[in-house]
């Protein structure tokens, strides 16, 4: 399996990173992709990702969240990055009008410049949409004819969007909110129309740890080992065998992503979609 979405350079995994890529490993955990959320989290991800060659790959960018802060340096900066080989995606980026912990304009300004990049460098981008499908879809459909490709992180939203995204050929990601009880019924109802080609799977460690996971560890940190968790649930929501969807979806993450086999595995873990606790 290939895990789209992890913050890896999160303080959440500064004490332990080691044992928690050793875990993925023994978990099926073929690629990791350490999400960027800043200009300080994309450097630290492509530092990582060289650190651990052959495991990690990086993204760069800058959250929503954090828009606030774009400026021309920025700019410089992830142009910097984005040329580097371990980084394969530009984002993540996007809109958050959940929180809009940075206002609408600034969002706006830091997602089409980094749209702007994506084109430039021909790299996918990473996107994140949260209750900002208005803003974002209109600027996708602008930009999407000189994109390489994407993935709407995390997707959380409503039957109208996914098919906008789909309509726009991008990637869908489904993460551990699909194993929630409370707010993962309507997603739960939606991913059988996810065409098995635009389908990925992600963690989004260390948050949304499955709540459908037999033994959840104590300390509610999400790690990619339980991918396969999240794997087995939307086989199961699917009607599909979870093996499949883990070679599908692998597949796909290969292919947007331009990622190749792992040397140093030599075939998934026989316990991929069992992981440990």
């Amino acid at each position: 399996m290939i895990d789209i979405g992890a913050n890896l350079a999160d303080a959440a995994f500064a004490g332990d990173l080691e044992a928690v890529l050793r875990r993925a490993r023994a978990a099926g955990i073929e690629r990791i992709l350490v999400t960027g959320t800043s200009l300080e989290q994309s450097r630290r991800a492509l530092e990582l990702a060289r650190t651990h060659a052959g495991l990690l790959v990086a993204t760069a960018g800058v959250h929503p969240h954090v828009a606030s802060a774009w400026d021309g340096a920025t700019l410089d900066a992830l142009r910097r990055l984005l040329r580097e080989p371990e980084v394969v995606a530009v984002g993540e980026t996007g809109f958050d009008l959940f929180r809009e912990l940075s206002p609408r304009d600034a969002q706006l300004r830091a997602c089409e410049a980094q749209l702007e990049l994506a084109a430039e460098c021909g790299k996918p981008v990473f996107l994140h949409d949260r209750q900002g499908f208005a803003a974002l879809q209109p600027l996708l459909a602008r930009w999407r004819p000189r994109l390489r490709g994407g993935v709407v992180h995390c997707f959380t939203g409503t039957r109208d969007e996914l098919h906008a995204y789909l309509a726009l050929d991008l990637h869908i990601g489904i993460t551990g909110w699909l194993c929630d009880e409370r707010r993962g019924t309507a997603l739960a109802a939606l991913v059988h129309e996810i065409p098995g080609d635009r389908l990925l799977i992600e963690t989004d460690a260390p948050y949304l740890l499955p709540r459908t996971l037999r033994d959840r560890p104590k300390t509610r940190r999400n790690e990619p080992q339980w991918l396969g968790e999240v794997c087995a649930v939307l086989a199961r929501c699917r009607g599909e065998s979870a093996a499949e969807l883990a070679r599908r979806t692998r597949d796909n993450a290969v292919a947007l992503f331009g990622l190749g086999a792992d040397p140093a595995r030599g075939g998934a873990h026989r316990d991929a979609l069992n992981p440990p606790a």
